[in-house]
């Protein structure tokens, strides 16, 4: 349920938060200027969830796309995102808090029971 404590409609509140995923969007195409051979890649290579835990919150991070590039994109039910290539590290995208996800690659995040992947 969503509470407003000032006078804002919820058309004014749902135009802001669209306007701060835009925003969010815009700094992952900038982000995701990773070379990476991209071929072979797809959805199946990565994980669908992780869990990261942000100054004792914990955060679970869903797949949301995988772009040309090899960069995945992470979002959490809570507007937050992270980016991840096949063999690079993790990174929140906009919040510059880190978490227990930072700089890890997915066997990293895998062997520490963060990344939840499909059954094959």
């Amino acid at each position: 349920m969503i509470t407003l404590s000032s006078p804002e409609t919820g058309l004014d509140w749902l135009r802001q938060r669209l306007t701060s995923i835009g925003a969010a969007s815009c700094s992952l195409a900038v982000l995701s200027a990773t070379p990476v051979f991209t071929e072979d890649l797809s959805f199946k290579d990565f994980p669908y969830l992780i869990y990261c835990e942000v100054q004792g919150v914990d955060h679970a991070f869903y797949f949301s796309r995988l772009d040309a590039n090899g960069v995945a994109v992470y979002l959490s039910p809570g507007r937050q995102a992270g980016i991840i290539t096949i063999d690079g590290a993790a990174r929140r995208v906009g919040d510059g808090q880190s978490g227990t996800c930072a700089n890890k690659t997915l066997d990293d995040l895998r062997t520490s029971g963060q990344a939840y992947d499909l059954s094959k």
